[in-house]
């Protein structure tokens, strides 16, 4: 056992991220039952979705699961007393201050993660009194930090600036990353793109399918003035760069994007004018697996690689 899967009481310190329109009930379980830690994603669910999740994530595991809250989520007030209702134990907050939601969810018994884009957040985040913290590089999918640091340079330099338990986010996806996350510092990593790609992700096939498809370079960080997120080239993207060809205002930014965007694309398959959320490491995901088998890939190469190093002579 390491720090994560003591703090956690898993098998393996592999969190699944807790991504929008991809991480149902179904997916959180799945990656709890496989040894690692489920999470929820609440920041596309409504509370009583979320609640019917938690509940069904419950009948569907026994192992330990958390929820993902971002906390510029509009109903977060509502979002946070579901989870102290239902018995959630663990809580991954992200996009705004730890300070004000970390106390309060203590105080209710509940293991809070925190997810920081640079070391200055991650010590800010261990000073309001986090169990961890989750430090994702510019790499990841979906919205991310305006500093751009990989995670390669990241992780040490957090290492460097925190003492509490360090989760690698951002471009891993295989056991040979896993490996090179830990090496760097971390305790354990956090996989998105890689279980977005997964049987039991609630993403629509047709995005799971645009997953496999991505290769180097079809992903590109944009929209920087309302908040960074990386997605893969399609036409809603070109649409994109052709406004800010016209130095477009914020607001223009903002019609443009409009509502629903992510849920079109992701959950709705429309790969066309929807907003498709994913990371750089998309161009190293070839299948769509079941978790199960997932997870016992990458911890075989993990161990493999693991072996591997002890064998390198210089």
């Amino acid at each position: 056992m390491n720090r994560i899967t003591q703090l956690f009481n898993i098998q393996y310190p592999i969190i699944q991220g807790g991504m929008i329109w991809n991480s149902g009930y179904k997916l959180a379980s799945a990656v709890s039952n496989a040894g690692g830690l489920g999470l929820i994603g609440a920041g596309s669910m409504y509370p009583d979705v979320l609640r019917e999740h938690i509940q069904k994530c419950k009948k569907a595991t026994d192992k330990p699961f958390g929820v993902n809250v971002p906390m510029l989520y509009p109903n977060i007030e509502e979002i946070i007393q579901i989870i102290i209702e239902e018995d959630v134990k663990i809580v991954f907050t992200s996009a705004g201050n730890p300070k004000t939601w970390t106390s309060y969810l203590k105080e209710n018994g509940i293991t809070v993660v925190h997810v920081v884009s640079s070391s200055k957040f991650a010590l800010k985040a261990q000073e309001a009194g986090v169990d961890a913290v989750v430090a994702e590089g510019f790499e990841a999918g979906g919205h991310n930090g305006r500093e751009e640091t990989t995670t390669i340079t990241l992780i040490p330099m957090v290492r460097e600036n925190i003492s509490i338990p360090l989760i690698a986010a951002g471009g891993i996806a295989t056991g040979r990353g896993m490996l090179a996350a830990m090496v760097l510092g971390a305790d354990g990593v956090q996989m998105g793109s890689r279980f977005a790609a997964s049987t039991e992700s609630s993403a629509h096939d047709n995005f799971k399918k645009t997953i496999v498809e991505t290769g180097e370079g079809d992903t590109q960080l944009t929209l920087k003035e309302l908040a960074p997120v990386r997605l893969i080239k399609n036409k809603f993207f070109n649409d994109v760069q052709e406004l800010y060809a016209k130095c477009p205002t914020k607001e223009d930014l903002e019609n443009l994007l409009g509502k629903r965007r992510a849920k079109r694309g992701m959950f709705e398959g429309d790969l066309v004018e929807g907003e498709l959320e994913i990371g750089q490491i998309a161009g190293l995901i070839h299948d769509i697996k079941p978790v199960e088998i997932i997870i016992k890939e990458v911890m075989e190469e993990f161990e493999l690689a693991k072996k591997e190093a002890q064998d390198f002579r210089f």
